[in-house]
């Protein structure tokens, strides 16, 4: 198993935070999933080998962006 981390906008609850862990959860090869709507950043355990598109890809059906890797979001004031 390998960690990924994603810097996703536009989670802003509880609820936003529940519909990324779903949509990433259903990509075949993916583990845990933890997503915090506070810093933006969600942690995927996923098999080795899978392509980060896919879970960007899924994020992104969810109705959510995935921020390019090396970028963060900084939490609202």
């Amino acid at each position: 198993m390998t960690t990924i981390a994603l810097n996703v906008s536009g989670m802003t609850c509880d609820g936003c935070e529940r519909s990324v862990t779903k949509a990433l959860r259903n990509v075949d090869g993916v583990g845990e999933v933890t997503a915090s709507h506070a810093t933006g950043l969600v942690e995927v355990e996923a098999e080795a080998g899978i392509a980060r598109d896919a879970l960007v890809a899924a994020v992104e059906q969810a109705g959510y962006d995935v921020l390019p890797e090396g970028t963060s979001q900084l939490p609202m004031a």
